[in-house]
């Protein structure tokens, strides 16, 4: 088996190793056939919360995108589920560059056409709602939840389900993970089974489509 080799962005400063390491390992135990190495941008400790933020980790992500270009990778993902930069990495390096929203989405339709999003604040980020278009049914998110730290707490995973059952009840009948944090806590298999249906995880999807972008290749050779 061919093994691939993955440059993977955080877009948040994460001084734990472990905690860098996670979307990675996620990818590496569901697709055995990608090696992930993880880095992050600096001095935003608290990530991508507005588009200030955003623009401000855009040059920071680019500069890792270049860096691993340069050591060879095969393709980088940067996990974020804003697909900030995507377009812009794009147009500068060779490989692919996969983003976590467009590639959650995309892989949402593949499961039906009535989806809906849990976010973990108000907003949907923009690159799902123009995939998703008018598939999107519903929008929702955990009362009372501000970030993932709160998503680990008893009462923030009860909030999370109470809002998946809810876009459940809005007609919706795949919901898309809108935030690479609920990948961090692995939640997806919580809210599936709570809720009876399927629950499209962004940082596998990442997986899926970086595979693919690499194996369909091979497959016509």
């Amino acid at each position: 088996m061919e093994r691939y080799t993955i440059g993977l962005i955080r877009v948040l400063t994460i001084q734990d190793e472990e905690l860098l390491n996670r979307h990675g390992k996620i990818i590496e135990k569901t697709f055995p056939e990608l090696k992930v190495i993880s880095k992050c941008i600096e001095n935003q400790p608290k990530g991508i919360y507005d588009e200030k933020t955003e623009e401000e980790a855009k040059p920071k992500i680019l500069r890792l995108v270049k860096e691993f270009e340069n050591e060879g990778v095969d393709a980088i993902i940067i996990s974020c589920a804003a697909d900030p930069a995507v377009e812009e990495a794009r147009k500068l390096v060779s490989i692919p560059d996969i983003g976590a929203g467009s590639a959650v989405s995309a892989l949402a339709l593949a499961y039906g056409r009535k989806i809906g999003v849990l976010n973990l604040t108000e907003e949907t980020p923009r690159v799902i709602k123009e995939v998703l278009d008018t598939s999107l049914v519903a929008e929702d998110h955990p009362n009372g939840v501000t970030n993932t730290l709160d998503l680990m707490t008893d009462w923030g995973r009860e909030e999370a389900i109470r809002a998946a059952k809810r876009l459940k009840e809005k007609s919706a009948g795949v919901i898309v993970l809108g935030c690479t944090g609920m990948s961090t806590i692995m939640i997806a298999p919580i809210l599936e089974k709570e809720v009876g249906i399927p629950v499209i995880d962004p940082v596998i999807a990442t997986g899926v489509v970086t595979l693919h972008s690499l194996r369909k290749v091979e497959a016509w050779r």
